[in-house]
């Protein structure tokens, strides 16, 4: 029985994991530390609500990560189809989840050519495969979910958000930090007036240097022209939690400053080999294969990030050692085709004189623990991870504690992004039963917003200038 497979079975069985010992995800380091009361009584969550049919095209790791919630709330989601063009990802899910065979795809076109047969899709395609699909499963009548970005080109962006609005249906793209209580909270604070006038704000996102090597140099969003750039591929949650926090105001001005430093062939070491198997000095390189994937499966982990190297679905010392010796994530960190920043800044001007500063880099212990410090006129707002945010009153001098509202239980593979990734599917789902779209926090107009600001910060790193903004779109 393969790994995804197990898992299901075991969530099956017993639905109250105990999360303690489980390290699904990159940002484990970043698990809510709110004190959590009773679990969630599961039939109340369910809610007497229709369920919701959906269809997932793209069953890579964020995707199939998404149908953990058809397990956990199955009065909830259903999933009743997948596409994607590899064997083992469609064969796992059918399994798991007993599919059709009529639904099983290796192609997302004579998916969509036939009679609609769910209520939405969740689209985790790579990424310059989305818009063609998000825009046909959109003029059929579906509901989408789209993984972030929405797309690698503005003008991609805008015709996905123009096919939905034309279409009538619903769109939420996978920002998924705007649904994170602590965000949530922060936004709640500013807006009360409780640190007075919006200043600025300092938002920085530490990757994590082995987070950074998996993924954005041997990985999938290593390089520009088979992807993106890394800060539309990593960093566009950040550019749109500092668009959420500002609320109504427009960005009036953008500048950004990045390089890729260190990940480049004129610093590999001197007797250094192609691959981190075969290398005499791999020892000292914090950034070898042996360290990020073969010490912990020796140690019988094989989630987050090693089950991404075991591509075929197996998992064993055996399986993952060839895979280190023949695919990309045994390469030396010095010999990849990756040419994406590893450090980028952007900042930001807003209507009002409002600033913010954003930072994405690559070298830091922390991995996806994010920083944000928010300045008022009578007080600041300091978070980091999961909070507690602690807020300093100029008028009273003193310093008090705020939460978000969490979840008693995360359900174990939706825990990624510090449980976010849990309550954006909850209310996706929540928003197509009820039809109701303001459930959704990430949908098509603000979206489009935060996407055109990335692409403008990527302008003003490339072209060396300031970019001046007229209602999102620079002055021309």
């Amino acid at each position: 029985m393969d790994f995804l497979n197990r898992t299901l079975q075991s969530m099956r069985r017993k639905k109250h994991n105990d999360q303690s010992s489980s390290q699904q995800t990159v940002n484990a380091s970043s698990a809510d530390d709110t004190k959590r009361e009773n679990p969630l009584d599961f039939d109340a969550v369910q809610e007497d609500l229709p369920c919701v049919n959906v269809i997932l095209v793209g069953a890579g790791s964020r995707g199939k990560c998404y149908t953990y919630f058809a397990v956990h709330f199955p009065k909830r989601m259903k999933l009743v189809g997948v596409v994607d063009p590899r064997s083992y990802p469609r064969e796992s899910l059918k399994k798991a989840h007993e599919l059709d065979d009529s639904n099983i795809f290796e192609d997302w076109k004579p998916a969509v050519e036939k009679d609609k047969f769910a209520d939405a899709v969740i689209i985790a395609t790579p990424d310059r495969l989305h818009k063609e699909p998000a825009i046909a499963f959109a003029k059929k009548g579906y509901h989408i979910l789209l993984e972030k970005p929405m797309a690698v080109t503005a003008e991609d962006c805008k015709q996905i958000v123009a096919a939905c609005q034309e279409s009538g249906v619903m769109l939420a793209v996978g920002h998924v930090m705007r649904y994170y209580p602590i965000c949530i909270k922060i936004k709640e604070l500013i807006d009360s007036g409780a640190i007075g006038d919006l200043v600025h704000i300092q938002h920085k996102e530490p990757v994590g240097f082995w987070h950074f090597a998996h993924s954005f140099v041997r990985g999938n969003w290593r390089n520009e022209e088979e992807s993106t750039f890394s800060l539309l591929a990593k960093s566009c949650h950040d550019i749109d939690l500092i668009n959420f926090w500002m609320g109504d105001r427009r960005c009036v001005k953008v500048s950004s400053f990045g390089h890729l430093s260190h990940f480049t062939k004129e610093h590999k070491p001197q007797g250094a080999a192609s691959r981190c198997l075969d290398c005499a000095v791999e020892e000292p390189c914090p950034y070898s294969a042996q360290k990020i994937y073969m010490k912990s499966a020796k140690q019988g982990n094989f989630g987050w990030p090693t089950s991404v190297v075991c591509s075929k679905g197996v998992y064993d010392i055996e399986a993952l050692t060839e895979e280190l010796r023949t695919g990309p994530y045994g390469r030396c960190i010095y010999d990849c085709d990756n040419d994406v920043c590893t450090n980028q800044v952007v900042n930001f001007e807003y209507e009002g004189g409002v600033t913010a500063a954003f930072t994405m880099i690559a070298f830091t212990h922390s991995v996806g623990v994010r920083e944000t410090v928010v300045y008022g006129t009578k007080g600041e707002l300091r978070c980091t991870g999961a909070g507690p945010i602690g807020l300093f009153d100029f008028v009273t001098n003193s310093l008090s504690e705020h939460r978000g509202k969490v979840a008693a239980f995360m359900p174990l593979g939706l825990m990624a992004h510090g449980g976010a990734d849990y309550y954006f599917i909850e209310n996706f789902t929540a928003a197509v039963a009820k039809n109701d779209p303001s459930l959704i926090r990430t949908g098509p107009e603000d979206t489009l917003r935060s996407h055109l600001l990335v692409f403008e910060a990527e302008k003003s790193r490339k072209e060396n200038r300031v970019v001046f903004l007229e209602n999102g779109r620079e002055k021309l």
